[in-house]
This record gives structure tokens, sequence and C-alpha cells, in this order.
């Protein structure tokens, strides 16, 4: 089975640099709580990364 991740953003965008503004944008993210399911594969555990004090990350599986 294909592990997933389970994204949810927990930190508010207000004031943040453009870059995580558009990596939480391009993870599928737009409010505050919204909790969406990725692959778990190398870029978006890099873009998770990049945010990471932004938002909660689980391992699921699919």
């Amino acid at each position: 089975m294909a592990k997933q991740l389970q994204i949810t953003l927990k930190r508010s965008l207000i004031g943040r640099p453009e870059t995580q503004r558009r990596t939480v944008t391009a993870l599928g993210l737009r409010k505050l709580n919204q909790t969406v399911t990725q692959a778990d594969n190398a870029a978006i555990r890099g873009m998770v990364n990049q945010v990471n004090h932004l938002v909660e990350v689980k391992e699921i599986e699919a």
C-alpha cells in the first residue's frame, strides 16, 4: 500500500513571506484548519519541510 500524508494548516499565513504562502497554496491549503491528503513523495515532503512551522502532518495508509 502507498502511504499518504494528511496535511493540516494550523498557523495563519498573515505576515509570512510570499514563498511560504505559495508553498501552502501549492499543497492545496486555503483556510486555517483545512486538511488535505497528498501522496507521500519527495516533492511533497520538501514542500512540507519548507512550511513545517505552519502545518501538522500525519502519515496514513492509502
